[in-house]
């Protein structure tokens, strides 16, 4: 066996994962591809147009071919298909050799192999893995929905929020992203019309060669696209790829905003580390988070797989070979999908949010945080030119380096404006931790709606 280090993917020796394997790797194709053979086994036995004998003995012979015995067949005569039906011949005898691929093309097998299979693992393992991190996101969003925050925008302290709104925002993007794949997986097509898409050689046998192709695809739960060549249309595959990698981006937006929260200066979230756990090889203090950091890595090698899947949208005519090396890497994407998931769910389910630092950044910038309500305030009030005065108070109160608030209060041009000012106003001046707007109450009902959807979704 060879040793798993001398692998030259990382899939295979740091990112590899159990669940996804059983679906993307070359062992799980090449079961894939025999359950579409047996498919159209069955189909021809149902419509008698081959002995039940024959069918028995081709599904005991599938059961003894193994990926290693195909590639060795495809070394002697180069084709990889073939090589998988002479390998499936033969177990069987002279009187079930013929039934073997009967009307098949190859990529009726590969591409309904694939429509399978991807279908499968987006359904049984990426889905669930979203919504695994989605669940752990809706409780952070409610246990966090009144953990008063400075906004930030352009990397500037803005306007007030709440913990639980930001992560809010992440709920709803991510699922967005849920049931756009679900839709798309139950959207992927398959085909069993034959070298060209006209359907050829099953007219030879059948008289309706699109309901032969429903069945045969039955088998293996695959509806037929409308309209194929020698290949299904891409675009149903690209799509489902597409927005794996817009479910990527957003979980790398989410490992972006923890890491920046999680610097030294801000502290406001950190990363659960273990008792023995090394951030540097050299500097024994660090608390590196690894974990946010690796979900963006990971996103941006699914978006340089990406560009590989529109350039293989483009198929000369009925069928040229330049997807047949670049479309095997499809599964890269989807993997590198599932590890995201899991590992960002993992590091948001251990993160703690260091509360007293929340507060600190909050009165960092001297209460300047209250401009905005300041400016509308006086405005509301009659101030001709509130943006203006408030923006030179903010200029005073940083010269002077003393709180807005204070500047403000002091200042004898608005004396007659904060006599006519209500008290509940004053107090949002007082303390900014109150003008978070309806912040809390948003986290809340964003995370109870997807509660509730996720609740009664069906993947299948």
């Amino acid at each position: 066996m060879r040793d798993e280090f001398e692998s030259l993917s990382p899939v295979d020796y740091r990112y590899w994962d159990k669940e996804a394997a059983a679906y993307l790797s070359e062992n799980a194709f090449t079961r894939a591809k025999l359950e579409v053979e047996l498919a159209l086994v069955r189909t021809l036995c149902r419509r008698d147009l081959c002995p039940s004998p024959v069918l028995t003995e081709i599904m005991n012979a599938c059961d003894k071919v193994t990926t290693a015995d195909v590639y060795e067949e495809e070394k002697r005569i180069g084709h990889d298909i073939r090589a998988l039906v002479n390998c499936i011949r033969k177990h069987v005898s002279a009187e079930a050799k013929p039934f073997v691929h009967l009307t098949a093309t190859s990529y009726d097998i590969v591409d309904t192999a694939n429509a399978s299979r991807y279908r499968k693992v987006v359904q049984d393992v990426l889905l669930p893995s979203l919504v695994a991190l989605e669940n752990v996101l809706i409780e952070l969003a409610l246990r966090e929905a009144e953990t008063a925050q400075v906004g930030r925008t352009h990397g500037q302290h803005a306007v007030p929020i709440t913990f639980g709104f930001a992560i809010a925002g992440y709920v709803s993007r991510l699922g967005g992203c849920i049931v756009q794949l679900v839709a798309l997986s139950k959207a992927l097509t398959g085909k069993f019309s034959g070298a060209v898409g006209a359907y050829n050689a099953s007219s030879l046998f059948v008289k309706d060669p699109e309901e032969f192709e429903s069945a045969v695809l039955g088998e293996v739960g695959v509806h037929p696209a409308e309209h194929s060549t020698q290949i299904v249309p891409p675009e149903a595959l690209v799509r489902l790829l597409s927005e794996m990698i817009v479910a990527g981006g957003v979980m790398a937006n989410l490992a972006d905003d923890m890491r920046h929260l999680q610097r030294s200066e801000i502290d406001e979230v950190r990363e659960s580390f273990g008792k023995e756990q090394v951030g540097s090889s050299t500097m024994p203090q660090k608390r590196n988070p690894i974990s946010f950091e690796q979900v963006k890595s990971l996103w941006k090698i699914g978006v340089a797989r990406m560009q590989t899947v529109y350039m293989d949208q483009l198929s000369e005519h009925q069928r040229d070979l330049t997807n047949s090396a670049s479309s095997r890497t499809y599964g890269e994407i989807i993997i590198y999908a599932v590890v995201m998931a899991k590992r960002l769910a993992k590091a948001m389910k251990g993160l703690s949010v260091q509360r007293e630092n929340v507060e600190r950044n909050m009165a960092m910038s001297q209460g300047m945080i209250v401009a905005e309500p300041l400016h509308l305030i006086l405005a509301s009030l009659g101030h001709p030119n509130s943006h203006e005065k408030v923006l030179a108070l903010t200029r005073k109160a940083q010269d002077e380096r003393r709180p807005l608030e204070h500047v403000a209060a002091d200042d004898a041009e608005l004396e007659s404006y904060y006599d006519r000012m209500p008290e509940e106003q004053r107090q949002v001046l007082l303390d900014p931790s109150r003008y978070i707007g309806i912040a809390a109450k948003k986290a809340r009902t964003v995370a109870t709606r997807w509660q509730q959807t996720l609740a009664i979704m069906k993947f299948h």
